[in-house]
This record gives C-alpha cells, sequence and structure tokens, in this order.
C-alpha cells in the first residue's frame, strides 16, 4: 500500500490533514515501510487560498500523482474524508505520535474498521 500521512517537524502526526504543511508518503505492507518520502505540501497556507474545491483538487491531484490508496491522518473535515472515499482512499483516524508507526498500525487494521 502507499499511505500518506501528515508530519511535523519531529516526525510525528501533525494535527492536521488538510492544512498540513508537510505530508509522507509511505510504501509499505502491514510489517514494515519500504520508502518514506517527505514532502513540502503547504497546504496550511494554500488552504484558504479560492474555493473548498479548489483545496480539494489540489489535495487530491496530490495523492493521485504519489498513487496513494490510503491516508492515515489525527482529524479531517467531513467535506475531505467524503472527497477521499469517493476517490477509493482508505482514511484512518485518530492517529497520534509516531508517523510511521502509525502508518504500519493503521494498515494493519482490517479496511472496514479504519474510519472514526
Amino acid at each position: 500500500m502507499i499511505a500518506a500521512i501528515p508530519i511535523d517537524s519531529d516526525g510525528c502526526v501533525g494535527p492536521r490533514w488538510g492544512r498540513a504543511e508537510r505530508v509522507a508518503i509511505a510504501h509499505a505492507s502491514s510489517d514494515r515501510i519500504a520508502l518514506w518520502e517527505e514532502h513540502d505540501v503547504a497546504w496550511d497556507s494554500a488552504h484558504d487560498e479560492g474555493t473548498e474545491g479548489a483545496h480539494h483538487a489540489r489535495v487530491a491531484r496530490f495523492l493521485r500523482e504519489h498513487h496513494v490508496d490510503s491516508v492515515v491522518a489525527g482529524h479531517m473535515g467531513d467535506g475531505m474524508s467524503r472527497m477521499l472515499t469517493t476517490m477509493g482512499v482508505r482514511v484512518t483516524l485518530g492517529a497520534s505520535g509516531d508517523a510511521r508507526e502509525q502508518v504500519l498500525a493503521a494498515l494493519a487494521q482490517p479496511a472496514e474498521s479504519s474510519q472514526d
């Protein structure tokens, strides 16, 4: 699976998905991460530029470009969650602490229990 997760400067889960400053892309199985890439997305500053739809499109474009099929986050708004679900992206909420550990924990969960 390829998972995206908002991160802070300490490698922990960032507090918000749609307003993330940085996002990590993890190529992972349920027991290990094979590749970890960090991207400066600046969604925190871009969030209020333009319409909500434009921001959601920006996020969707990033996820498609990186072939993401799972998003792990602490929190996200209902509109963003609906958009990701419509895209077929698995959403796991409630993540906190070490981002790499949270990706592995989320991917180990059955898909039907991954949403909060």
